[in-house]
């Protein structure tokens, strides 16, 4: 006989929603909670295994007993199992165990569970939040600055491999200590959000958290869901947004998670051409069932609301668009029109953007997206897919490629590092180098540059400087700040060590500096996703391989002049044409001697009556040894400002 009591937390308007892929709150509904019924104080759990010939809860309240606690199966066909066992609460933990309609067993954790098990347990625990919010200004200042220019710099971090205690084994710090020493780097480094990599649990701790088995659950190697409550709070208390890593294209095969949950394919693909993943040995969800949709959309406004997360970058969207990424001929099945692309995830994708920006106002989606697949990030109504970014993945290939040759062959390759600006408006592109840059043998950013250490460097500066001056926004994974030799290792963690030497700390300067200087200056960011902020002055010098443009905000900003020199040199009265007649500062170079460079400076540089570059004036100055250096107005026209409406005279 079974312990279990009737009761449901759905109503019919919920299982009609689900069943619709619009119910958007499921975490509300489905999963365990914490309910008083009959008297009684308790657990609710709901399930969905639609082909299931029977299922029980089976945990350490009941010694894993598969008979004594057997949910009961809703009326409606919906697939849905149900039911209260009373005199169990928070912390306990559970598993659902499945039978199958061919008598399979299955011992399978929550999709829902709010917190898992520490691997390698794979358990699922009952948890009601207990948390008491702080950050009501961060959110009210982002509600305020939806859809309003602002600027991005986003530090990447992966929570375990961030910093690592040798003396205490060798640990990661937790989310606690994180909250402490994480965020005021961050803040002092000035960038402006921290993108944090999966910290859904994951059980196989190198997969780096793109393997997820519990969706709704962070992480517990780190601590409680709460403590990384703290974390993130702390972030917004220090003015930092915090962007999550989310993985809707894949999960893993592992037998506690998703796959083959009831005993057949409901959370993927049936069809192992479009539910099997051949580069992740993963599963593809289905995403033209409504019960995935409304799972996954479920999941993402999860981690905004309880979470108070600012947004997501996606992952792999590519390989969900595209029926055949990765997959040879006869590998992949055609749409129904004999297409490629795959029609029902790019359905999801719009229905979870229109989602996120209609009830998270200020939340940003990006997309880590590698194709040329039209309207990523302009919005649905327009007919795109409704990001508010979109990864540059051609200008990373195409700079690093740029970067990795030795200067005196970049005279012929100058459009590796100029060709990105021909359709830098075609999205709303963010500049990324991130973890996959500095893996697999690709070695370190710093070790990608040529020449020796002081060319290195140097290069690496140049590099950071052009892709925070370049449009759009930009990312930078941690440990290339300071120029970290080795790859990254997700079992080292970054070495501090390294900034004992000037070099390595001058490098972690330049990227603060580069941080102040594009917060601080609206002609970078307030315009940077359309043409009005940029004007080229000269791409095309080969021979000295110097990239030269404009940046401009509103009327009443400072135009900037950026000019970019890529070879080993310094050169002398180098000229180019500016728009206005006046004194022009450098105000920023990646060559200044507190960074590490040779210390070539122009001051205050005057303008000439010389026609150059499609301008009548001209400045002349010494262009620095692979240096990013900027130049802005200082006496030179800003545009006129409105002038303030006129009094009203008082009369009778």
């Amino acid at each position: 006989m079974s312990n279990v009591q009737a009761f449901s937390k759905l109503t019919d308007f919920d299982v009609s929603l689900l069943q619709s892929g619009k119910h958007y709150r499921l975490y509300e509904k489905m999963g365990s909670h914490v309910v008083e019924h009959n008297g009684r104080r308790g657990v609710c759990f709901t399930v969905w295994a639609p082909h299931a010939k029977s299922v029980a809860v089976v945990g350490n309240f009941n010694h894993w007993n598969t008979k004594s606690h057997v949910l009961l199966p809703r009326w409606d066909q919906s697939g849905i199992w149900e039911g209260f066992i009373p005199d169990i609460g928070h912390g306990t933990a559970y598993k659902y165990h499945i039978v199958s309609s061919t008598g399979l067993k299955l011992d399978k954790g929550d999709p829902y569970a709010r917190r898992w098990e520490t691997p390698p347990g794979t358990a699922s625990i009952v948890w009601e939040f207990d948390y008491a919010w702080q950050d009501e200004q961060w959110l009210n200042q982002r509600r305020e600055k939806a859809g309003k220019p602002q600027p991005w710099s986003v530090y990447e971090v992966h929570l375990g491999s961030w910093k690592k205690l040798a003396k205490d084994g060798n640990r990661s710090l937790n989310y606690r200590e994180l909250a402490v020493e994480l965020v005021q780097y961050v803040k002092d480094m000035g960038f402006t959000h921290a993108e944090l990599m999966p910290v859904m649990e994951h059980p196989y701790f190198p997969s780096w958290g793109y393997q997820v088995t519990g969706y709704f659950a962070p992480t517990s190697r780190f601590g409680d869901p709460e403590d990384l409550m703290f974390l993130i709070d702390a972030f917004h208390q220090a003015g930092i947004g915090v962007l999550l890593d989310w993985v809707p294209s894949h999960f893993p095969g592992d037998i506690h998670g998703l796959y083959l949950f009831d005993g057949t394919h409901i959370y993927e693909y049936a069809d192992m051409r479009r539910g099997f993943h051949p580069d992740w040995n993963s599963y593809v969800f289905d995403y033209g069932r409504n019960e995935v949709r409304s799972f996954l959309i479920s999941n993402a406004l999860f981690w905004l609301e309880k979470y108070h997360a600012d947004g997501f970058r996606v992952d792999a969207v590519a390989s969900m668009l595209m029926h055949d990424y990765s997959r040879k001929e006869g590998e992949w099945i055609p749409n129904v029109y004999g297409g490629r692309e795959n029609l029902e995830a790019i359905s999801f994708l719009r229905d979870f953007n229109e989602a996120v920006y209609k009830h998270y106002p200020g939340a940003e989606t990006i997309a880590e997206e590698s194709t040329a697949f039209p309207g990523v990030s302009k919005p649905t109504f327009e007919g795109g897919l409704g990001f508010g970014q979109k990864w540059m993945m051609g200008w990373m290939h195409d700079a690093l490629n740029y970067f990795k040759r030795p200067p005196v062959f970049r005279r012929w390759h100058q459009n590796d590092i100029t060709f990105s600006l021909v359709y830098a408006w075609s999205e709303r592109f963010m500049l990324p180098l991130s973890h996959d840059e500095v893996v697999h043998m690709k070695a370190s950013m710093l070790y990608k540059m040529p020449g020796d250490e002081w060319q290195k460097f140097a290069n690496l500066r140049a590099l950071y400087g052009f892709q925070w001056m370049h449009p759009g926004t930009q990312l930078l994974f941690m440990g290339g700040e300071f120029g970290q030799t080795t790859e990254w290792s997700h079992d080292r963690g970054l070495v501090w060590e390294l900034l004992q030497y000037d070099v390595h700390e001058n490098c972690r300067l330049w990227v603060k500096a580069l941080n102040e200087f594009y917060t601080s200056r609206p002609a970078l960011w307030h315009h940077g996703f359309s043409p009005e902020g940029f004007a080229w002055v000269s791409g095309d010098d080969t021979d000295n391989s110097v990239v030269t443009f404009l940046r401009k905000g509103r009327p009443e900003d400072p135009v900037l002049l950026v000019v970019a020199h890529f070879y080993p040199s310094s050169l002398e009265n180098y000229e180019l044409g500016v728009p206005y007649a006046g004194v022009w500062r450098e105000v920023l170079s990646s060559d200044e001697a507190r960074f590490g460079g040779s210390g070539v400076s122009n001051g205050e540089v005057k303008t000439i009556k010389k026609a150059n570059h499609g301008h009548e004036q001209s400045v002349a100055i010494t262009l620095a040894p692979l240096a990013v250096q900027v130049f802005e107005g200082v006496n030179v026209p800003k545009g006129k400002k409105k002038a303030a409406p006129a009094k009203k005279k008082s009369g009778k």
